[in-house]
């Protein structure tokens, strides 16, 4: 709920701290933000952003396909290197937070946690917002400045999401991590050598430390690689929730699909990485 996590959101105009005043968020200096009767409150810079983010149908579809149980590895690893990263209370971030999903298993996994759920698409944060009680729901800009107190926060997760590593180290407070899922270069390989789906980037890893060394040191790294046996609804809903969604419609994807067998084996294979936040 924002009001757990109230004390931790900064205005995105002037980066003064916020109140909840019944629906509404005020920061000291007088801006407000009304807050939607799903639950989330919009906090973008400027009023405004260029991305939309993820769509309703991609957003629904990563909701059937976590819930369930496909990335459950992934999910736990997450929860684990939280656990393993920090001594007190976790305060949390996760941004481009998705269906709220693995926010919620961190939660799960941590009792004292809360935590807040950024993403720029609305039907996103909806989900989000009613997807575990110690969870807040924030509309943003992952590229803008976050609406975040600087050195507020004791973790941000970036998992299959853009990474903003000068506003992740300024929300950290020291000692903090920052931890980091990408896919490799055979993640869903079988899937995305079908004609039109997206191929993952064979330098991603290297692109992400390059990235993040300036404000981070790497300490820990866990490979995540399984074998997922998918039945035809489980594939659909994993080609729907990806890039790929943005770049064919869904009868083309359902025509890709009608050529494979049903059950069908995916490889999944990604990379948990934790990151200390540099003190400069």
């Amino acid at each position: 709920m924002l009001a757990d996590v109230i004390d931790l959101l900064a205005c995105p105009h002037c980066g003064t701290g916020l109140d909840l005043d019944d629906r509404t968020v005020v920061c000291e200096r007088g801006h407000s933000f009304d807050v939607a009767r799903q639950g989330y409150v919009p906090l973008l810079g400027g009023g405004s952003t260029p991305f939309t983010g993820d769509t309703a149908d991609m957003i629904a579809a990563r909701a059937d396909f976590l819930g369930a149980g496909h990335y459950d590895p992934i999910r736990t690893a997450v929860a684990r290197a939280c656990a393993d990263t920090g001594t007190g209370p976790a305060r949390v971030l996760e941004v481009g937070a998705g269906t709220g999903q693995y926010l919620e298993t961190v939660l799960d996994t941590l009792p004292d946690a809360r935590a807040v759920g950024l993403d720029v698409s609305k039907p996103a944060v909806r989900r989000i917002a009613r997807s575990h009680p110690r969870v807040g729901a924030v509309l943003a800009d992952a590229w803008q400045q976050l609406p975040v107190r600087s050195g507020a926060l004791t973790h941000v997760l970036s998992i299959f999401a853009p990474r903003n590593a000068a506003e992740s180290h300024r929300v950290l407070a020291p000692g903090g991590a920052l931890i980091v899922v990408v896919p490799t270069s055979e993640h869903l390989r079988e899937l995305v050598s079908l004609p039109g789906m997206v191929t993952v980037d064979e330098r991603k890893t290297e692109r992400l430390s390059a990235a993040l060394s300036g404000h981070f040191e790497r300490t820990a790294r866990e490979d995540v690689r399984f074998v997922a046996r998918l039945p035809r609804p489980a594939l659909e809903h994993v080609a729907g929730m990806g890039p790929s969604a943005h770049h064919l419609t869904a009868a083309d994807r359902a025509a890709l699909l009608d050529r494979l067998p049903d059950p069908f084996e995916v490889t999944v294979s990604v990379t948990v990485s934790t990151w200390r936040r540099r003190d400069s």
